[in-house]
């Protein structure tokens, strides 16, 4: 139960913001469509509050210039703000509309979301309660895909890391599409399935890299095969063309990851560009531009999953009606005291004030710096 307001800030000052970027190498090499990666740029923030509280969060940057700029950005929107007291939605649209002239997209977005996170971490800790509790939500197991890896391989290649992947305990598996032909993304498909048997689940994405003809033919084809999900096939902005696939398609279209902000999931879903969303927390908005969205999906019934960062999606899909699966990555392993929790094949979320994450300093110190 939340403790009463009285004598508990629902206002927070930000008196200071400290980043750092770090290259976490990955535990296994992840070949997509779009590249081949082996270590991935993270950025910690540690947000100080003139009530006492530090807030933190971490955010996958994609580049180490992404990375630069938005902690270049981070900090000169933290110098706008500085020991004002503010609630979570008000920050968000104040700076929303200090940096309308540059866009509030890309590099920008992530750094106004990543304020937003350490801000409702801050706020949790001060009411002692796990995020997932404040925002009126409850702890427990949830349902997790693990999508470490099974990128652009050789079938043979692809079974055994599977088989890898599955010592984690997670009963569903993300499969990277986009090979030159269908009949090699049939063969990497059939290669799996046939390693990890038909108790667990796969979700299958092509990172944007088809056309919306050739999406229609391999999506009819993957509808002969056991999947979960088809995800984001064409060009992630594409709604017209979405909304065909997923109307001509019987596997279930998903999109979400690259929506810029809860009104670029009201598109989708007014489109009905896709069956079920998946949302990216630092694209989203931070918390409060999550729990927008959550409303929206809600209202539209659809089911809604996570885009990385599981330690603090964990969270959100705790207070999050209609959740469906969250994304695991053990990325910020590297970076945490206490990484997120795997047992008996589902995600433990932590019980700690706010969204749980501490730093390990002894880990920090062996990673390269940005």
């Amino acid at each position: 139960m939340i403790p009463p307001l009285t004598g508990v800030p629902i206002r927070l000052s930000l008196r200071n913001v400290r980043t750092r970027a770090v290259r976490v190498p990955l535990t296994f090499t992840l070949g997509t469509s779009a590249a081949i990666i082996r270590a991935v740029p993270m950025l910690m923030v540690d947000l100080e509050t003139e009530e006492g509280t530090t807030g933190r969060t971490y955010l996958f940057c994609y580049t180490p210039s992404g990375a630069r700029a938005i902690a270049g950005h981070i900090q000169e929107a933290v110098d706008l703000v500085r020991g004002k007291p503010t609630t979570s939605l008000d920050l968000a649209l104040l700076l929303q509309r200090r940096f309308s002239l540059l866009g509030v997209t890309g590099t920008v977005r992530m750094a106004l979301s990543a304020i937003d996170m350490a801000f409702w971490d801050a706020l949790a800790q001060s009411f002692g309660q796990p995020l997932a509790c404040l925002l009126g939500g409850s702890l427990k197991p949830l349902s997790a895909y693990d999508s470490r890896g099974l990128g652009l391989m050789a079938p043979a290649e692809l079974a055994d890391e599977a088989e890898r992947l599955l010592a984690k305990g997670l009963k569903a598996l993300k499969l990277r599409l986009g090979h030159p032909s269908l009949a090699e993304d049939l063969s990497a498909l059939d290669a799996v399935r046939r390693r990890v048997g038909s108790a667990v689940s796969i979700v299958v994405d092509y990172n944007q890299t088809l056309t919306t003809a050739e999406a229609l033919r391999r999506g009819h084809a993957l509808d002969e095969h056991d999947i979960l999900w088809l995800e984001e096939p064409i060009a992630h902005e594409d709604y017209r063309n979405y909304a065909r696939l997923a109307r001509e398609l019987r596997t279930p279209v998903q999109i979400g990851e690259n929506f810029n902000g809860p009104t670029s999931m009201s598109q989708a879903l007014e489109a009905v560009a896709c069956d079920c969303v998946m949302p990216d927390v630092a694209r989203i908005g931070g918390v409060t531009g999550w729990m927008q969205a959550a409303a929206i999906a809600r209202a539209a019934d659809v089911e809604i999953s996570s885009h990385l960062m599981p330690e603090i999606s964990a969270q959100l899909l705790c207070a999050t009606p209609g959740a469906h699966f969250l994304e695991y990555v053990d990325w910020a392993d590297a970076l945490l005291e206490e990484p997120l929790q795997i047992l008996d094949g589902m995600a433990i979320p932590s019980n700690r004030p706010g969204a749980g994450l501490s730093w390990d300093e002894k880990r920090l110190a062996v990673l390269e710096m940005l």
